[in-house]
């Protein structure tokens, strides 16, 4: 099988779990944190919707540079912006996973800050750590969010306390 047949399906069934997350997102609440140190849910939101961006980036460059990176800090405009833009993201994704040959997912992508070199992992590691995880991890802070503002949390690997599956 080649290697991204399994990570374009991994993508795919997480992604409607994270749609279902975003979905929930309240428009009327996106400059609401729930501590002085922690992001509003609408940036949170925007954040994981953007990140399949680092598929592209990790399989279409060898390295990337936070000194020198320009990022997209516009505050969301509602949950369907931030729903188009996932869906965007999603589908430029697995189009650069379609096409990436097995040889690329073995060659090593660089993170720098500047001449710092950050890390360096193989890019099918970098993937499921910096893409595939790193939206994993800011999806599950964004069910806390909604847990605190008592929007029903869906259920995403089985029945959540709010929904039966």
């Amino acid at each position: 099988m080649p290697v991204n047949t399994a990570l374009i399906a991994e993508l795919k069934h997480e992604a409607s779990n994270t749609r279902k997350m975003l979905e929930r997102v309240p428009s009327d609440k996106l400059d609401w944190s729930p501590h002085e140190k922690s992001m509003k849910i609408g940036k949170l939101a925007k954040h994981v919707a953007d990140l399949p961006v680092w598929v592209e980036r990790i399989l279409n460059a060898d390295e990337f540079n936070f000194a020198t990176a320009n990022f997209n800090r516009d505050n969301p405009e509602s949950t369907e912006a931030i729903l188009k833009l996932f869906d965007e993201r999603l589908a430029s994704a697995i189009s650069v996973l379609e096409a990436a040959p097995d040889e690329n997912f073995n060659t090593t992508w660089r993170v720098l800050r500047g001449e710092q070199v950050m890390f360096q992992l193989p890019k099918k590691v970098a993937l499921r750590s910096f893409a595939y995880n790193h939206i994993y991890h800011h999806r599950g802070q964004l069910s806390v969010y909604l847990r605190l503002l008592d929007i029903a949390v869906p259920g995403m690997y089985g029945p959540s306390a709010d929904e039966t599956m």
